[in-house]
């Protein structure tokens, strides 16, 4: 495994927008966009997951499909895509790291799995926040695993992130739905450990659109045998527009992130508008599905909403 002590936030930080910038070399069709839009490219990416996410509740509730599925439709366009542009463009797909990518794309999987079975299960807001706790989780990895020693900032933001899942988890709990409710959580885990793992492929110079395509084989490959075991649905003019949208919204989700951090002038920003995505999906979620979000809910919402962005923002030097 590629994880080392060695790690530092503000040294990720800079790692990741190199790797996201990086990744316009094979992802953004043959060019530069010619639409210009900076940071608010993370509105659109932001939008495009929480259409993700609503199609993926759908498909659930609709058509009674299984989360393994959804995963696979979700990793295989993503997983063809990226093969088709590089092969065409006569470039390989071997990598040295071959270890560092299974890691990194079986946390990823596990993490998108969970991510899928809590959105069959809890209301769309609920789900998609908790899955939205990797960076809260990211601080308390380099406290206790990575021996990192926190920072005021870094305390105030595990202090507010460990309020806000408090507060969404109360009223799952009170469904009893808390078994579903944790392995949502753990979502947010996996996340954290398969961003470190992208540090470290980073570091080693692998190209982003190479890490993305091992992670979308592998999830395709680790969906498919749990599709499998759990039982595929047969496809129907119905459902096929769903399956489709999940890994388009997903492969044009990750673009539109990945221009928002090439062109953005504050990654700081940028990070901060992805919180975006919980917004929309609470808003689909209370006008379209009937799912009431009461006043604790909701600050449970803004609470891990602002842990994240404190985890974002570099830290002050001396």
């Amino acid at each position: 495994m590629l994880l080392s002590p060695t790690f530092r936030q503000p040294e990720t930080q800079k790692i990741t927008t190199k790797m996201l910038k990086s990744a316009n070399d094979v992802m953004i069709f043959d060019g530069k966009m010619k639409l210009k839009l900076g940071s608010a490219w993370m509105i659109v990416a932001a939008f495009l997951f929480a259409i993700m996410g609503i199609l993926v509740k759908n498909a659930t509730v609709r058509f009674h499909m299984n989360a393994y599925e959804l995963a696979f439709w979700r990793s295989v366009l993503p997983a063809s895509a990226i093969a088709i542009s590089v092969l065409s463009r006569r470039q390989t797909l071997k990598s040295r790291l071959i270890l560092g990518h299974l890691w990194r794309g079986t946390a990823g999987t596990v993490s998108l799995l969970l991510a899928f079975y809590g959105l069959q299960y809890l209301p769309l807001a609920t789900s998609v926040t908790l899955s939205y706790t990797s960076a809260i989780f990211m601080a308390l990895l380099s406290l206790i695993w990575l021996k990192e020693p926190p920072s005021a900032k870094t305390w105030l933001a595990l202090l507010l992130g460990l309020v806000g899942v408090a507060l969404m988890l109360r009223p799952s709990f009170q469904a009893n739905l808390w078994w579903e409710t944790l392995l949502n959580l753990g979502a947010g885990l996996f996340a954290a450990f398969a961003l470190l793992q992208v540090r470290e492929l980073s570091q080693a110079g692998e190209p982003a659109w190479r890490i993305v395509f091992y992670f979308s084989a592998v999830a395709t490959v680790g969906s498919a045998i749990m599709a499998t075991a759990a039982g595929w649905h047969t496809l129907t003019w119905q459902s096929l527009p769903h399956l489709l949208g999940v890994g388009a919204a997903g492969l044009l989700a990750q673009l539109a992130m990945t221009q928002a951090y090439s062109e953005g002038r504050s990654k700081f920003t940028v990070a901060a508008l992805s919180y975006l995505t919980i917004v929309f999906s609470a808003i689909y979620g209370m006008a379209f599905l009937g799912e009431p979000i009461d006043f604790w809910e909701i600050v449970g919402i803004i609470t891990i909403i602002v842990a994240g962005i404190l985890c974002a923002l570099p830290e002050s030097r001396a």
